[in-house]
């Protein structure tokens, strides 16, 4: 069998379906097939006995045309089945091929036709002829009577069964009729048999107890009708339309000559009536839905259509879900009991098998096969979503250190069972990055490294082949200066919640000015610490941390200083450098993780003040975003708010103003306090591709608690502590996030230019 016949997923995550083998589950279709064969040749005989009875007019003649008790009750595809007649024997050819399984797309129509020719009385060999055919012995025709009597006419038919979609061509080879010695051939339609009387009776010829079923059969026929001339074909045609109608599972016309004429008896064997409902090997498939699909059938008479809807909606039910299983089997057991088997291919053994880029050759793998088996949601003995295994190898590739991923499902040694083969392509597990340049903006002294500015970035994705991540980094620019050492180890083995832990050390110097502007200040910090981080729901996720943290302003020669130039105290210990020790707690949620989709961010700090000296405050901060699509275009809604309570650092009041705060402001120019609410909303709008337009609009205020900072920095520089802006820009997606150039009025008549990389926070 081959292995990768079809592929489903054609993106970096792949997932390819092979053409599974059909099972053995289906044997007891064979056997239902096979039943219909021999129920088809059985009717094939009852419709000459038909065609005698109307030629001879015997008393009661059986034409059997019965769906044996199984399911599904349909007819197989039938490639060709003719019937001829020569001398006394009946020869049939048939080569059957597995078709559809409903009985509603049942190609086969059985089609006859009827000529009356005119018999010379000394041609005797002839006549003989068609009375052994009949299953008479010569000189007993004058003792029948029928349809003919004593006439000097004779019937002759002949049958054959075509496709039907074949019956309103022309007919071809397949359907001529080959003419028979003492026969005529001749079309279908020209001959017909008037009938006088349509009755319904059960297979002993009594009435139906049942009225309604009588009412589904007669509302089933179209030509059979009182005082009609019908043709065998026509007769043929309604006793598939009472199949059809799904509730009997037997039909035999039978034709009565009475002094009135032929009357045409439909003996019809309904199904049973439902009582109870057995079902095997659905492991994944809910009970109620089972119970809500057969509720309103208790009681009634199996209709095979609903039956067949029913059984379709179960499928349905597993495809929506991506699921290998459906449904195999259906029979009705005695006393109304319905019995469902339903396969499901459960997961085998999964493997892992690491693929060359350029060759597509296996090759021995730097991560452990552990670590991505452990990413998967799917495990051994759950039945196999295609949807699951679809998100498993997205997961895979998050983990950034495969390059391609793709998931080929095939049969295991087990029958109903299958096996997981994962393939993927690694990317190169590290390497390092630099950039750098001159600034001409320098001023002052420092000497020729002073103009000086760049970066430098060493890390490794897959550390020990578990996933791992370092990252060692230093940046420099014209005032700020940051060196970073990040430890991340994604998934804390032997933890079952998906646990992260990050460890992190970092020096950096930042500009001083957002709350203290107007000074050459930079602040600078020494951090270290631990943080754990675990995902709660698939939308919701949460971190805990605990971080040490020394910081304190500096001149612009580098030496510490307490005060900025108006006498405004840079620490709150009064000492050159705070020291504080951190308790973070932060939960956030996502929407589907699009920019337009909902987020809710909130997140306490606690200053633990183990020492006296220690700083000891609480900061919380939250964050809100919704949008929502009017027409084209997207409104986009946002508000963050803060408030800090005890004895905190003054460069770390909440600033307000600037390109992701208020716009139309310079940055931390609108106040700086304790608390802070800041609003915001959006009309983005398509351009043309990849541009779009905005107009916006913010709102910022300190709530009033800028004079509570210590040394009130935002009162001593005459900031508002409210305003707002608005504006209108335009955006241009790129590989770095979305571009944005805005221009901004603000309440005291100003304007800006505002340039942004990505989403406003």
């Amino acid at each position: 069998m081959p292995s990768k016949d079809d592929i489903v997923f054609t993106s970096r995550t792949t997932l390819r379906i092979p053409h599974f083998p059909p099972s053995s589950s289906n044997s007891s279709f064979r056997f239902g097939f096979r039943n219909l064969a021999s129920q088809f040749d059985q009717s094939c005989n009852s419709i000459f006995q038909f065609i005698d009875s109307v030629k001879r007019g015997s008393k009661l003649t059986k034409f059997n045309h019965s769906i044996p008790h199984f399911w599904p009750p349909a007819l197989p595809f039938c490639g060709s089945k003719k019937v001829t007649q020569q001398e006394n024997s009946v020869n049939r050819r048939a080569g059957w091929t597995w078709g559809a399984m409903f009985v509603d797309k049942s190609p086969l129509i059985c089609s006859a036709s009827i000529s009356l020719i005119q018999s010379d009385v000394s041609n005797k060999s002839d006549s003989g002829s068609c009375a052994e055919h009949s299953g008479r012995q010569p000189g007993m025709e004058d003792k029948s009577t029928g349809l003919v009597g004593k006439s000097s006419l004779l019937c002759s038919a002949s049958l054959a069964l075509t496709r039907s979609d074949d019956l309103s061509q022309p007919s071809g080879s397949e359907s001529k009729e080959l003419p028979q010695k003492g026969y005529s051939a001749g079309r279908l339609d020209e001959e017909r048999v008037l009938i006088s009387e349509v009755l319904v009776r059960n297979k002993d010829g009594e009435e139906l107890e049942r009225k309604d079923l009588e009412l589904e059969v007669f509302t089933a026929l179209k030509a059979s009708r009182p005082n009609s001339a019908l043709t065998v074909r026509e007769v043929q045609e309604d006793v598939h339309r009472i199949i059809n109608s799904g509730y009997f599972y037997s039909c035999i016309p039978v034709a009565v000559d009475t002094r009135d004429g032929i009357r045409l008896i439909f003996q019809v064997e309904p199904n049973q009536e439902f009582q109870g409902l057995v079902c095997e090997g659905a492991n994944v498939l809910p009970a109620k839905f089972l119970e809500e699909a057969f509720r309103d059938g208790y009681g009634k008479v199996v209709n095979l259509r609903h039956l067949d809807e029913v059984i379709s909606s179960i499928n349905n039910w597993y495809g929506e879900r991506g699921l290998f299983g459906r449904v195999s089997a259906v029979d009705i057991l005695s006393g109304g009991i319905l019995s469902l088997q339903v396969s499901e291919a459960e997961v085998n053994n999964i493997s892992i098998r690491f693929l060359d880029k350029k060759t597509g050759e296996p090759i021995s793998g730097n991560t452990r096969p552990e670590t991505i088996l452990r990413q998967l949601t799917t495990k051994k003995g759950q039945v196999y979503s295609m949807l699951q295994g679809k998100r498993d190898a997205e997961t895979v590739l998050t983990m950034g250190i495969m390059e391609d991923v793709s998931i080929i499902p095939q049969p295991a040694a087990d029958a109903g069972k299958v096996d997981i083969l994962m393939n993927v392509v690694e990317r190169p597990s590290g390497g390092f990055s630099a950039g750098g340049g001159l600034s001409c903006g320098t001023t002052g002294g420092g000497g020729p490294l002073a103009a000086l500015i760049g970066s430098f970035a060493y890390s490794h994705r897959n550390l020990f082949g578990r996933n791992q991540k370092l990252h060692i980094s230093l940046e420099r620019g014209q005032v700020d200066f940051t060196f970073r050492i990040n430890y991340t180890d994604p998934w804390i083995e032997g933890d079952d919640k998906r646990t992260s832990r990050t460890i992190m050390v970092q020096n950096s110097r930042t500009p001083g000015t957002l709350v203290h502007g107007g000074s050459n200040l930079t602040i600078g910090r020494v951090t270290a610490g631990l943080e754990f981080n675990r995902p709660i729901r698939p939308t919701l996720s949460g971190t805990g941390g605990l971080y040490f943290q020394r910081a304190g302003a500096r001149d612009e020669q580098g030496n510490p200083i307490i005060m900025d130039n108006i006498k405004c105290p840079l620490t709150a210990s009064g000492n050159a450098d705070d020291n504080m020790l951190l308790a973070k707690l932060e939960g956030v949620y996502t929407g589907s993780g699009d920019h337009g989709s909902s987020m809710f961010v909130l997140s306490m700090e606690q200053g633990l003040p183990f020492l006296p000296e220690w700083l000891c405050f609480n900061r919380v901060n939250a964050r809100a975003r919704t949008a929502m699509e009017v027409g084209p275009s997207q409104l986009l809604l946002s508000l963050s708010g803060g408030h800090v309570v005890g004895k905190f650092c003054p460069h770390e009041a909440f600033a307000i103003g600037g390109t992701n705060s208020v716009r139309g402001y310079e940055e931390g120019a609108v106040g700086s306090g304790r608390s802070y609410a800041v609003g915001c909303g959006e009309i983005s709008f398509p351009l043309f591709a990849p541009v779009e337009g905005v107009f916006f609009a913010d709102y910022g205020t300190d709530l009033g608690s800028g004079s509570s900072v210590p040394g009130d920095p935002a009162g001593a520089r005459m900031k508002p502590g409210s305003g707002f802006g608005y504006g209108f820009g335009i955006r241009l997606d790129s590989p770095l996030g979305p571009l944005r150039l805005e221009y901004a009025f603000n309440d005291k008549s100003a304007k800006r230019f505002h340039f942004g990389v990505g989403h406003r926070n």
